[in-house]
């Protein structure tokens, strides 16, 4: 059935077909994007709901909800620039090292009962904040999700760890998601796992994602 804020997210999408053509208008609270196959379907829709609500029309669409989005001729890019610098900062990391990786290949993360306890609701909202990225920064899904698993009692080898990936959202503040339009409307997906890779309980991790043509969707 979904949960309330799933069907929440559901209701707030809506999709009009007119003559093989499509709208989509998009609303989040008072604020509503759209977007159309027809120029016309677009103006129409417009028209409408300004004479029914207290509007104002920003026309191409350059921000929302905290997404920056460039429109280009080959295709859209999000990023949150703005965001991730705001995060750094609210870790007291803007003056933190370069790297370039979210996660060190050397490094293997357990449970470490014998190591020093840090202050749990920091490292829940460290966690907190780099998952809200991970909506347009998929490089960073993977580290973040393995990392959240010692929330419920961190040590400062996890926080130090977590704070690697902060530094990499720091020296890649820029970074985003590109769709592009020169591609097709195959569905593929890419799958992988490792074997027994988790040093708590020896469980296996998997993970995927799906692609429209060469944009990444989930």
């Amino acid at each position: 059935m979904g949960s309330p804020e799933e069907k929440q997210i559901k209701l707030s999408l809506f999709i009009k077909r007119e003559d093989g053509e499509f709208i989509f208008p998009q609303v989040y609270v008072d604020d509503n994007i759209f977007e159309s196959t027809k120029d016309e379907l677009a103006h129409s829709f417009s028209k409408l709901m300004q004479a029914e609500f207290e509007m104002r029309m920003i026309g191409e669409l350059t921000h929302f909800l905290g997404l920056q989005i460039r429109q280009q001729e080959s295709g859209i890019f999000l990023f949150e620039p703005k965001y991730a610098k705001n995060l750094v900062k609210k870790f007291g990391l803007e003056s933190a090292s370069f790297v370039r990786t979210p996660m060190s290949p050397n490094v293997k993360l357990t449970i470490d009962l014998l190591g020093k306890s840090v202050d749990s609701s920091l490292y829940r909202s460290m966690i907190g904040s780099l998952l809200y990225l991970t909506t347009n920064r998929p490089n960073i899904s993977y580290s973040v999700g393995v990392y959240a698993r010692y929330q419920a009692n961190p040590k400062e080898s996890h926080k130090i760890a977590l704070k690697r990936i902060i530094k990499y959202v720091k020296t890649t503040a820029d970074f985003g998601v590109w769709y592009s339009k020169d591609t097709n409307d195959v569905l593929a997906e890419y799958s992988n796992a490792n074997w027994a890779g988790n040093g708590d309980d020896r469980k296996s991790t998997s993970r995927g994602c799906f692609y429209m043509g060469n944009n990444l969707v989930s």
